[in-house]
């Protein structure tokens, strides 16, 4: 089981209350990468309603969803179908469909975002995933706080760089596996890392999450009901040196017997804006741990990693 952490001892908590938790939150991240935090402000209720609204979707005809496709955004917004995404150096596809969300602006393109595509069908489904996405979205806020003060920054670090950042609400349908045919090797989700800052994971349907411990060993993510897993993607562990780190997960099959089931997941991703620049900070660089990364920004980082994982197609 990964370490769980109260949030509020962090958002309303006291001086030694705020101070142990921003302690135990950077350490859980040198040592596994992934933390589960309650007292999220996230109700049951709610959640319970998004994943009815993201089941009905994905429970669409495919030529239904095929209209929400849009292959030219390289599945930034809206519908990407079955087997379109690959881990990073992998060639087999994961077995996967899903459908993303980013900022809901007056004016994305102030920002270089498109808009939003929303399913006519489901019309629930575009104001429960905007509310979703900005209740994630202050929660990554305050990990982000907490984690700025473990890496001795300013509180406020991150807040400019990730205000109307490039976040991403994916929902995630795993299609049941039973009578189909599948190529060897393929999984639900290979094992690969996140590109963004911090990922924040509102619970899933099923079992089937593992993450790769140092010593090399697969280990189920088991977390207490009602808790939000948050883990560090590729771009934080670039800017801490890899003093966080970007732990290896994936999304295994289900045993014989639960073929037949569905799984669904709806991970945000937490994005900065594109110019935020990911170059090593000076103090997470040292004798013995020197530069690991070239200087890049947010956004060329992403245009390279999707290309890596077959999105984007140049």
């Amino acid at each position: 089981m990964i370490p769980t952490l109260n949030l509020k001892d962090f958002t309303k908590g006291t001086t030694e209350s705020r101070q142990k938790f921003v302690q135990d939150l950077g350490q859980a991240y040198e040592k596994i990468g992934f933390v589960a935090i309650q007292n999220h402000e996230l109700e049951d209720a709610f959640i319970a309603e998004l994943y009815a609204a993201v089941k009905k979707f994905f429970d669409l005809p495919d030529a239904t969803k095929k209209k929400y496709e849009r292959e030219d955004l390289a599945g930034q917004r809206g519908y990407t179908g079955k087997l379109k995404e690959h881990a990073k150096d992998q060639t087999v596809a994961d077995l996967k469909e899903f459908y993303q969300i980013g900022q809901e602006l007056e004016n994305p393109e102030v920002y270089g975002y498109p808009a939003n595509v929303w399913p006519e069908e489901v019309p629930e489904f575009k104001p429960l995933a905007i509310q979703c996405y900005r209740k994630l979205e202050a929660i990554g806020r305050q990990m982000l706080r907490a984690i700025a003060l473990y890496l001795d920054l300013p509180e406020d670090y991150f807040e400019d760089k990730v205000h109307h950042g490039n976040s991403i609400l994916r929902a995630i349908h795993y299609f049941p596996l039973k009578d189909i045919e599948i190529e060897p090797g393929a999984v639900r989700s290979a094992a690969h890392e996140d590109i963004n800052l911090i990922t924040l994971l509102i619970g899933a349907s099923a079992a089937g999450l593992q993450v790769l411990t140092r010593d090399g060993q697969w280990i189920d993510i088991t977390a207490i009901p009602g808790t939000i897993v948050v883990n560090v993607g590729d771009m934080l562990q670039r800017l801490t040196n890899n003093k966080l780190r970007s732990t290896t997960h994936r999304v295994v099959n289900p045993p014989a017997e639960l073929a037949h089931t569905a799984r669904y997941s709806i991970p945000f991703f937490l994005h900065p804006k594109s110019d935020m620049d990911l170059s090593c900070l000076p103090s997470c660089i040292t004798e013995d741990n020197p530069k690991q990364y070239e200087d890049i920004t947010a956004g060329e980082y992403l245009r390279q990693r999707l290309i890596e994982i077959g999105l984007l197609k140049v």
